[in-house]
């Protein structure tokens, strides 16, 4: 029986923890050649052992993917062991909890090069190889605080929201290669990023995790459901869908204006 991702290369940036590891693992079971690329070789390599039991072809890249030069070898690695990029799902990110004065110049820089340069790097380096093939799909990840703004966050907020627009850019360029290209907007997730941005606001770990029960779900969201959000993105049935922003937050901005 054939899956869904059946003869496809993903990779997947950030993808040894969170979001990232939960959508590697989902793209295993439906068949993809899945690539994780991040700077934490330990866990990298362990989720490659988890994923192994599931689908044999997966391996892991340890790199920074704010560097032009990593993503081209990056680019180059892929296509020597798979032929092809299908599916790019930038997902790599960072937060930092602050206002403008609170915020330093290295601090801004950092989140924005995290969470956005290196998509736009990694997009310069895959579209070329996607537009030879006749088409691919980019997800990106942004934010519901790239939609509306959050408090004590505006370097993040800043970064999600430039994620958004690079994505509806992208989708508007790139559509006569039958690139199509996404992002998804999360709201909050149990993860360890969730847990260190409640540290930096100076509040228990599991504040942020508490606090979603706020939400008209009355929950956290879990990785494992943000990655179906981005297997349907990557995947056929989304096949008339790019520039898009899903939201998927719990109904945490469903009273937004």
């Amino acid at each position: 029986m054939r899956k869904i991702l059946d003869d496809k290369t993903a990779i997947i940036t950030g993808g040894a923890n969170g979001i990232g590891k939960a959508t590697a693992k989902l793209f295993a079971e439906e068949g993809a050649n899945v690539v994780i690329v991040d700077v934490d070789r330990i866990s990298g390599n362990q989720v490659v052992e988890e994923i192994k039991k599931i689908n044999p072809s997966v391996y892991f890249i340890c790199s920074d993917v704010t560097l032009s030069q990593e993503c081209k070898w990056i680019a180059c690695d892929v296509i020597n062991r798979f032929k092809n990029i299908d599916i790019l799902f930038n997902n790599v990110g960072i937060t930092h909890r602050a206002t403008v004065l609170d915020t330093s110049e290295q601090e801004w820089d950092r989140v924005m090069d995290v969470n956005v340069r290196s998509f736009f790097l990694m997009s310069k380096c895959v579209i070329p190889i996607m537009q030879t093939a006749g088409g691919g799909v980019i997800v990106n990840v942004a934010s519901g605080w790239g939609l509306v703004g959050g408090s004590k966050a505006v370097s993040y907020c800043a970064s999600k929201g430039a994620v958004v627009l690079l994505t509806k850019a992208m989708a508007l360029d790139h559509g006569v290669d039958n690139i199509r290209i996404n992002c998804i907007c999360p709201g909050d997730t149990d993860t360890n990023l969730l847990r260190t941005e409640a540290m930096q606001l100076g509040e228990p770990e599991n504040a942020l995790v508490e606090a979603s029960m706020q939400r008209p779900l009355q929950r956290i969201g879990k990785p494992e459901e943000i990655a179906q959000a981005v297997l349907f993105l990557a995947s056929p049935c989304s096949s008339f869908m790019t520039g898009e922003a899903m939201v998927v937050d719990g109904g945490g901005l469903a009273g937004s204006q």
